[in-house]
């Protein structure tokens, strides 16, 4: 690796902007960009640069700790629920307050910041607090994969690095570049919408084709019985459980490299095993939403395809089209609403029985 910046492919204008920042850096970044466009390792190594006595330079043991996520001064907030809590921010401010154990900056980093504007009580305030009265050496790198107005007042405390989702092209010849086959890296690009920690799951995954087969025959398969849309559902559910085991077997690989790094640093265990498997169980939560986007997304193709052919056949004369073309425009929307549940945090078995239901009459 040339320098801790290397491995974030696609984003050369966001590396260009860290290059400049990390010679003069001030109190607080906020990294944005869609799920996949490598924020988290945007954030990581933006801190090892920072860290780092030559920003960056990707070999020295300053660099290894932080990329490793070994580096004592180097905070990452643990959030526990669905929304960021008072108290959860409130440690992150203690732990800003703290002075480094090292001759870098204490930085702490808080992913998800569009997650204190929600919940029973949001945070924000508190973050904002923080942010306004920051200790001279600590950096605050906050990540977002949305910006809402809510965080307007926290967004103009920070300077912003904004990240790119990749396109189908950069994703497979990332994944080619990596030793995987032309067919299967296009094939995981395309479903990966951009993420190429996704489709770096994917291009492992045998299975990928067949879910895309089950999710695109649902239409053929709802025959009107509510047995049938609930096996329907069933199958799908399973389905979701299968695609998490490349992730799973991923995620295991790297324990095992932190495992070795940390004893290769004379460390009996990795510092923030509880940590990082907390990040983990996240990552499978976010895979599993990303998955049934993905189905979702494969779903609409379907009755997209016929609204297309029924519109055509309509123009011709035939009237059974017209109803169809309703249909099929009401299976859309119907599909649409599942896909906005899906961020309210409803039950996924619940979500995939009621929209099977409803597709039922289309």
């Amino acid at each position: 690796m040339s320098d801790v910046f290397a491995r974030l492919v696609g984003q050369e204008r966001a590396v260009a902007s860290m290059r400049q920042y990390v010679t003069s850096p001030v109190h607080a970044y906020l990294f944005s960009g869609p799920g996949g466009a490598s924020v988290r390792d945007s954030v990581i190594s933006f801190a090892a640069a920072l860290q780092c006595p030559r920003h960056g330079c990707g070999e020295c043991e300053v660099c290894r700790l932080v990329l490793s996520e070994q580096d004592p001064d180097v905070y990452f907030a643990e959030r526990s629920g669905v929304a960021w809590r008072m108290e959860e921010i409130r440690e992150a401010e203690r732990v800003a307050r703290r002075r480094p154990l090292g001759a870098g900056y204490q930085i702490v980093v808080i992913e998800d910041v569009e997650l204190s504007t929600t919940g029973a009580s949001p945070s924000s305030p508190a973050l904002l607090k923080s942010l306004e009265e920051p200790p001279a050496r600590t950096i605050f790198l906050l990540s977002a994969e949305e910006l809402p107005r809510e965080l307007d007042t926290i967004v103009s405390r920070c300077l912003e690095v904004k990240l790119r989702a990749l396109s189908e092209a950069d994703l497979s010849s990332i994944l080619v570049g990596e030793g995987a086959p032309l067919d299967t890296a296009l094939r995981a690009a395309q479903a990966a919408n951009g993420n190429l920690r996704r489709a770096r799951v994917l291009v492992r995954d045998a299975d990928l084709a067949g879910r895309v087969a089950q999710w695109r025959n649902v239409p053929e398969r709802l025959s009107g019985s509510l047995a049938t849309s609930a096996t329907v559902a069933q199958e799908i559910s399973a389905s979701l459980d299968e695609a998490i085991a490349p992730l799973q077997e991923l995620q295991d690989e790297e324990m095992a490299r932190r495992s070795s790094d940390a004893r290769e640093m004379g460390m009996r265990a990795v510092a923030n095993r509880r940590d990082v498997e907390a990040q983990f169980k996240r990552e499978q939560r976010r895979f599993r939403l990303d998955e049934l986007r993905f189905g979702f997304s494969a779903l609409t193709g379907v009755y997209r395809e016929r609204l297309i052919e029924n519109l055509d056949a309509s123009a011709h004369g035939d009237a059974r089209s017209e109803y169809r073309v309703g249909a099929s425009l009401r299976a859309i929307d119907a599909v649409a609403e599942a896909n906005r549940r899906l961020s309210s945090n409803i039950d996924e078995s619940l979500l995939l029985h009621d929209l099977m239901f409803s597709l039922m009459e289309f």
